[in-house]
């Protein structure tokens, strides 16, 4: 959108209120440039780590060494006075995970403060079409098992996972528009927030109010740690593990024993650290020196353990209308309803979408927001105590998931010309 100059008069020699203004808005594009470029780097070497470490999980469950990957998987430890007496599974999902999130976190309260959330003119669209990209996923879902015991699963198909859309869109189409990926990433990160309101709202079950409130004092002694020391633990390399890690661990184990799924207490943590502030921001910090440990170790053990699905065991996939509405949910209802409601919302408003998008380009964008992994295999861990159940949506999510990305190719590869 362009700026408009406001005077039709200025003083000889003065800049107009229009140049300056574009240079202003050129000079924060280019730093929110900068910092998307960041983000997608990271993203798409984390995708390729969750990739390996997926296909790892899945040969061991169908190999024979999957007497020993299961009991690994199974195996429990932890302090049960203090309801931590987990499985490496659920320590993996309810644990590892959090680390996870908190970097989600970090990343919506960036957009929010100064990425393209910041903004109505920039967020409209993709925040409109995520909205979209949720409801026809469950929506289908639902119609594959209305009446029926599976209906806790609508969710699943709901969540894009980042940075496997990255790392496929880096590896099928690096020449898109940056608009586009632009699209792509704020999408994914409402998307991400989204799923992160179901869980908190939706896959929990009893609360105990004592350890939620309990939960409070080390979640307000971390705020006042990151407000009034930003600076102090921003300069110094143990800082943050030495004080903040502490105090979130604590908050994150109450929030388990409320029966909160303890990942949103990743999420809660995320939004105390302020992300502005003079120099190097506290956020960017914590950013920096936990990402290697979301991306190199939290997420790649979790996709180990949730990809581990034999096959030919009590799974009911392909034709269970769980499986159905899952595959059909991310193949069809993301692509369906982003693509609807960004056409909606660019026809009936005054929002457009950048001259550079082409619309088949944007509709292989959005086959490829129907790439679930991370949130959806947990999402299925919470939705089915039968883990023969579980396993069957864990298998519609990488099969769908596979199949959007073909669905994405399809759209978005473009035949290299022929040299004359």
């Amino acid at each position: 959108m362009n700026a408009v100059d406001p005077s039709p008069m200025h003083e000889p020699g003065a800049p107009s209120t229009r140049t300056r203004t574009i240079r202003v808005l050129s000079l924060v594009n280019k730093r929110e440039s900068a910092r998307v470029a960041r983000l997608l780097r990271a993203e798409l070497i984390g995708g390729v780590i969750i990739m390996v470490a997926a296909l790892i999980g899945f040969i061991a469950a169908n190999s024979p060494a999957s007497e020993w990957y299961f009991s690994l998987r199974d195996l429990r430890f932890g302090p049960e006075a203090l309801h931590l007496n987990l499985s490496v599974g659920h320590w993996a999902s309810d644990g590892l995970l959090a680390i996870f999130f908190f970097m989600t976190g970090l990343e919506l309260k960036r957009e929010f403060v100064e990425g393209a959330l910041s903004r109505f003119s920039t967020a409209v669209v993709p925040v409109a079409a995520a909205f979209g990209g949720v409801a026809v996923p469950a929506l289908i879902y639902v119609a594959f098992n209305a009446g029926g015991p599976w209906m806790h699963g609508w969710a699943i198909p709901t969540a894009t996972d980042i940075a496997f859309a990255v790392t496929v869109l880096g590896l099928i189409a690096p020449g898109v528009p940056p608009a586009l990926r632009m699209f792509l990433l704020t999408l994914a990160v409402v998307d991400d927030l989204i799923a992160i309101a179901i869980i908190a709202v939706f896959y929990t079950g009893g609360v105990e109010l004592l350890p939620l409130l309990l939960s409070l004092i080390p979640m307000a002694a971390y705020a006042v740690v990151a407000r009034r020391f930003p600076q102090q633990l921003a300069k110094t390399v143990w800082g943050p593990w030495l004080v903040l890690l502490p105090l979130g661990v604590i908050a994150w184990a109450l929030f388990h024993a409320s029966g909160i799924h303890a990942t949103i207490a990743g999420v809660i943590l995320a939004f105390l650290v302020p992300v502005r502030g003079k120099g190097v921001a506290l956020a960017e910090t914590l950013e920096h020196r936990f990402r290697p440990l979301s991306t190199g170790i939290a997420v790649p053990v979790f996709a180990f353990f949730a990809a581990g699905v034999a096959i030919g065991g009590e799974s009911s996939f392909p034709l269970s209308p769980i499986a159905l509405g899952i595959m059909f949910g991310l193949v069809l209802g993301k692509p369906i309803g982003i693509t609807l409601t960004t056409w909606l919302v660019t026809k009936f408003t005054r929002a457009e979408l950048d001259p550079a998008v082409r619309w088949r380009e944007l509709i292989g964008v959005a086959a490829l927001a129907g790439v679930g992994f991370t949130v959806a295999l947990l999402v299925a861990e919470l939705s089915f105590a039968d883990e023969a159940d579980a396993d069957t949506a864990r298998l519609a999510v990488m099969v769908g998931s596979l199949v959007a990305v073909g669905v994405a190719a399809a759209l978005l590869v473009r035949p290299r010309k022929k040299r004359g």
